[in-house]
């Protein structure tokens, strides 16, 4: 069943809406990191005292005992963290020209299926580099997965909207 150029459309933008809001959130979370994380060593549980504590919970400890002690002796490390939080807002920033005109612009699409396949193989390496245990290298490699997915639709619904004649939106995102 073939959608209409609209309701093509509204899916597309739907989606690339959802992309841009995943890079907002992944970005601004990036910057209250201290905070964030002891909140969920409360949530979950985590003691650095408890060997018998869930393994998540243990983890979270020992991350809360790190930037406690980068607040107290190293504060300028959490820059990196800002500039983080920035790379994700910029990228986000760039897909507001895909959700405008998502066919002059499906190239974005295609720039965020690669960077997100790349996702995988840089958290298996340097998460190992790091230490980072292997089940929170897997969490890092299911937001690229999770962006993936909209993305190839997003990809895919571009390159419809280009074959139908008459189709495709302008620069103001009204099909014209």
């Amino acid at each position: 069943m073939m959608l209409s150029c609209e309701a093509l459309l509204r899916r597309l933008r739907w989606l690339t809406a959802f992309v841009i809001v995943g890079l907002v959130f992944s970005g601004l979370t990036a910057i209250p990191l201290p905070t964030e994380v002891k909140w969920l060593v409360g949530l979950m549980g985590g003691s650095s005292n408890d060997q018998a504590s869930a393994p998540i919970g243990h983890w979270l400890s020992k991350v809360q005992g790190g930037l406690d002690a980068a607040a107290v002796n190293w504060p300028f490390l959490f820059y990196g963290t800002d500039w983080l939080a920035f790379g994700h807002l910029a990228i986000a920033l760039a897909f507001v020209g895909a959700w405008r005109d998502p066919v002059r612009n499906r190239w974005l699409y295609t720039f965020g299926l690669i960077t997100s396949a790349l996702v995988i193989p840089w958290a298996l390496a340097f998460g190992a580099a790091r230490g980072i245990p292997l089940w929170w290298r897997a969490i890092d490699c299911s937001f690229g997965i999770l962006a993936f997915l909209p993305l190839w639709y997003c990809r895919r619904w571009a390159r419809e909207l280009d074959r139908e004649s008459g189709c495709a939106a302008g620069p103001g995102g009204e099909t014209v």
